[in-house]
């Protein structure tokens, strides 16, 4: 007889104790290989699959999607094979796979298709089996051949499948156009276009309270709106800014990127920048401690920076900052960048900063009163670079002008201190050759 064995969410990492269930990747029935992907969860930092420690029969799943799991709730039920000397549950399922070869379910699509010879990724013991209720157990028959599982057209990127997933596009009735049939991007949207044009492609109306359209909070918005709202209850933050002068800083990046080698962007000079400044108030890249008790000062500048990805704002971390050199911040922090406007970013990641830098100024504005990164202490806005009039050495003429807003703890320093960091860091935007007394 098999044995059944089940799997819970494990601990994803980072202090996360629930995930949201996004799509399940295996339906009750399937075969599944050891460490296979059984279901795609989205927690607070990233969407993740989650792959199963056994192999066997698929026989219960549970949570539908949306829904919530706490981190050691059942996922999946699996019927391993059983010992030495019986014939293996695989085996069986697929002989009754072989005598039921109209309820074959073919290779998932995004997985490529079946090798000759070979039956599909997966095999289905039965087609009416509800998605909680266990798979009896089957007996043996004798195996005329294996089913095949018709070939499908393959899909490589994930990107292209959480198209087709948001759109509502069955993959399966999908031309590719790629080599070998490879649905590419174009095929999907085309597949939209045409889908948009038929005469029942009216989306369905928004559910809607009494006075407006309610969204729920999950996942990443969720986490955020948790975090944000603690930030405010807990941090006495207060903010001071000041008018600086880049147009040397701008002039500097000119003539950096005018030589051979990697280009240097605006905000690795700005990060480098906070580098610096923080070495000379130390106590600035810090945090209150859980109760409240003490100032726990970090050793290490894990820099944030808020980013625009595919599942909203949100903050990566390059670590040990204050050891990298501007091309390599510039590196780290456009390998961050990609990294979280794809959506495949880890979510260690983005988890562990010790200061954050907002390049606001990205949206076209010139402040803000930025809401701290709890736990962190302080956070660097930079609002956008623009040409404006500005007396310089006694005259007046036009010059990139940028705003700089500084919000921090009010428990970790007094204003003496805050204002001294943004003096500092105003003074190396006007005057970048300062930074070179820090070398």
């Amino acid at each position: 007889m098999p044995v059944v064995r089940e799997f819970t969410l494990p601990d994803l990492g980072e202090g996360l104790t629930e995930a949201e269930v996004v799509r399940w990747l295996v339906e009750v029935g399937e075969v599944i290989a050891v460490d296979q992907p059984v279901v795609e969860v989205e927690t607070a930092k990233a969407v993740v699959e989650v792959p199963c420690p056994y192999g066997g029969v698929v026989t219960a799943l549970f949570g539908e999607v949306g829904q919530e799991v706490a981190v050691g709730a059942p996922l999946v039920t699996v019927a391993v094979s059983p010992g030495e000397g019986e014939k293996p549950l695989a085996a069986a399922v697929v002989t009754v796979a072989a005598e039921r070869a109209a309820e074959v379910e073919r290779p998932l699509v995004g997985y490529g298709v079946a090798e000759p010879g070979r039956s599909g990724r997966r095999r289905r013991v039965g087609a009416g089996a509800a998605s909680a209720a266990p798979v009896a157990p089957v007996a043996p028959v004798a195996v005329q051949a294996p089913v095949k599982a018709p070939a499908v057209p393959a899909v490589i990127s994930p990107l292209v499948r959480r198209l087709a997933r948001e759109q509502g596009v069955e993959l399966a009735s999908v031309t590719g156009s790629g080599p070998d049939g490879l649905i590419m991007r174009a095929d999907v949207e085309r597949a939209v276009a045409a889908k948009v044009s038929g005469p029942s492609s009216a989306p369905p109306a928004p559910v809607r309270a009494a006075e407006g359209e309610v969204v729920p909070l999950r996942g990443l918005r969720k986490a955020v709106a948790e975090k944000l709202g603690r930030s405010h209850r807990e941090i006495p933050a207060a903010t001071c800014w000041v008018d600086a002068d880049a147009t040397e800083l701008m002039a500097l990046r000119r003539q950096l990127n005018a030589a051979p080698g990697p280009k240097v962007s605006v905000l690795a000079l700005l990060a480098r920048i906070c580098t610096v400044a923080l070495e000379r108030f130390p106590e600035l890249n810090s945090s209150v401690t859980e109760d409240g008790s003490g100032i726990l000062r970090h050793p290490a500048v894990h820099l944030g920076f808020a980013a625009q990805g595919e599942r909203g704002l949100v903050v990566p971390v390059v670590r040990e900052a204050q050891r990298l050199t501007t091309e390599q911040l510039g590196a780290e922090l456009g390998r961050l960048t990609e990294a979280a406007r794809t959506g495949s970013i880890a979510p260690a990641e983005l988890t562990g900063g010790t200061f954050t830098l907002n390049n606001y100024g990205v949206f076209g504005v010139d402040g803000s009163t930025p809401i701290l990164n709890h736990p962190e202490a302080a956070m660097l806005g930079v609002g956008r670079i623009v040409a404006k009039p500005w007396v310089h050495q006694g005259e007046l003429a036009v010059r990139e002008v940028t705003q700089l807003s500084f919000t921090f703890d009010h428990r970790v320093c007094d204003g003496g201190t805050a204002g001294g960091f943004l003096r500092f860091v105003a003074d190396c935007v006007e005057q970048p050759g300062l930074l070179l007394r820090q070398l």
